[in-house]
């Protein structure tokens, strides 16, 4: 790890040189030092320096003030902007959220002293070099996340740096100090003080990262117990059925270990059995059944979703994945089967539906893995055989319209819809009716 090898984008250096150029100190700083030193391609650039917000503004044309009072202002450089932020101390923080007032510094150690991790905690000047008076490089070459300074005063200032600390682990691979660990696990409570929108962005990032299974450290330190106490059911409740080799918390984990890392595929894999701790029942052999978990999984992983202030597509995909995660797992195949179902599922989500069901099976025993493969590869030569065939699925597909039923003498009104409806019934059991002739004699039948 060799701090010289840093480049800065051109434009970030003529941010930094002009503030050089009027006499003050400027450094970027934060995450993408910690990046440039990792060898990673840093999403933003920040800059810290001791000139005072309304000096900032007076050196460059463009700017934006997006936080004065916090001596934050935006400079706009070729369409993009960059933060250009004043030395500052942070007062009191009477709601582990943000400070009650700020003031600012003329010290770049008392700035960096304020931050969260170490490896966060780094400022670098093309010329000056790197400034690391926490020893970051060196945690950084170790692994470790740990606290600048006292851990329990910086989670006491923000609670979010609790989650922070599993995400930036789950992120880099990374483990997490031990004394930071504790006065994580101390002060896991105040997280009911920090918003839904911050604690999603931090699930989000952690589940979509390399290591979905630091989902466990949120769950050992005491997280889940207070952003997603349903998590700490799943990971509470055993699996003694043939099928499954460990808790349902933990089959969930390694479901999330084998989708890919989107968005919507992770959330699908981390509920899909969400509901699984409320569907138990054990039979009189002692063997454990979950009737029914996909059904009441889908409402309960809406629920968890919108109190997480998640949009509406993703909430939609996701549910629609919990739902559906666990169709075709039992019975015959049929080729009407598999239409019916993806009429209902929607085509269009089949892609996701075999990713999810794949990595499912990968949580799960070997019990019955040749059948349950064998039903997978059916199904796959199904959706192509529908997509081969433009098979109709839904109303639209069908080879009549409203227009041609009134023409025929069938009012508008609920019933036309209803008699839509059962015609694609009789499509999807048998595409070859999909024939105007056929549908308008027999919706006129059925009209009598």
């Amino acid at each position: 790890m060799d701090n010289r090898n840093i480049t800065i984008p051109q434009d970030v250096l003529w941010i930094l040189r002009k503030l050089n150029t009027a006499g003050y100190e400027a450094y970027v700083v934060g995450g993408c030092v910690r990046d440039s030193l990792l060898g990673r391609e840093p999403h933003d650039w920040d800059i810290t320096t001791n000139a005072q917000p309304l000096e900032v503004k007076a050196l460059f044309k463009r700017t934006i003030d997006t936080g004065l009072q916090h001596g934050t202002v935006t400079v706009m450089n070729h369409g993009v902007g960059y933060e250009v932020t004043t030395y500052r101390l942070d007062g009191d923080y009477s709601d582990h959220r943000r400070p009650e007032a700020v003031s600012f510094t003329s010290d770049l150690k008392e700035d960096l002293l304020r931050r969260d991790f170490t490896i966060n905690a780094m400022a670098y000047h093309p010329e000056e070099g790197l400034k690391d008076f926490f020893d970051g490089v060196k945690d950084l070459t170790e692994g470790v996340i740990r606290a600048v300074g006292d851990p329990d005063a910086r989670f006491n200032e923000d609670a979010l740096r609790i989650m922070r600390a599993v995400r930036f682990a789950a992120q880099l691979g990374f483990s997490i100090d031990p004394a930071t660990r504790e006065a994580a696990k101390n002060h896991v409570e105040d997280l009911k003080y920090v918003s839904m929108e911050r604690i999603e962005t931090e699930l989000t990032k952690l589940i979509c990262s390399p290591h979905p299974e630091e989902m466990e450290e949120l769950y050992k330190l005491g997280i889940t117990r207070v952003v997603l106490p349903e998590f700490d059911r799943m990971m509470e409740t055993p699996q003694n059925t043939p099928y499954h080799f460990t808790d349902v918390g933990h089959h969930t984990i390694v479901v999330m270990q084998h989708v890919s890392s989107t968005k919507v595929m992770r959330y699908a894999a981390l509920l899909h059995d969400i509901a699984k701790p409320l569907c138990k029942t054990t039979d009189d052999t002692g063997q454990d059944h979950f009737f029914n978990h996909p059904v009441k999984g889908a409402p309960l992983a809406e629920e968890i979703l919108r109190r997480l202030k998640m949009d509406n597509r993703t909430i939609q995909d996701v549910c629609q994945l919990v739902l559906w995660h666990d169709f075709g797992i039992t019975g015959e195949m049929t080729p009407a089967r598999f239409r019916k179902g993806m009429s209902k599922m929607g085509i269009e989500y089949f892609p996701r539906y075999m990713e999810i069901r794949r990595a499912d099976m990968e949580g799960q025993s070997s019990f019955e893995r040749e059948q349950k493969e064998a039903q997978l590869v059916r199904m796959e030569e199904l959706y192509r055989d529908v997509r081969e065939k433009e098979n109709a699925l839904s109303v639209k597909d069908l080879k009549i319209r409203g227009n041609d039923l009134m023409a025929a003498g069938i009012p508008a009104g609920p019933r036309m819809g209803e008699l839509l409806k059962a015609l694609l019934e009789e499509v999807l059991e048998d595409p070859a009716k999909n024939q105007p002739e056929y549908l308008l004699q027999r919706a006129k039948k059925l009209s009598e």
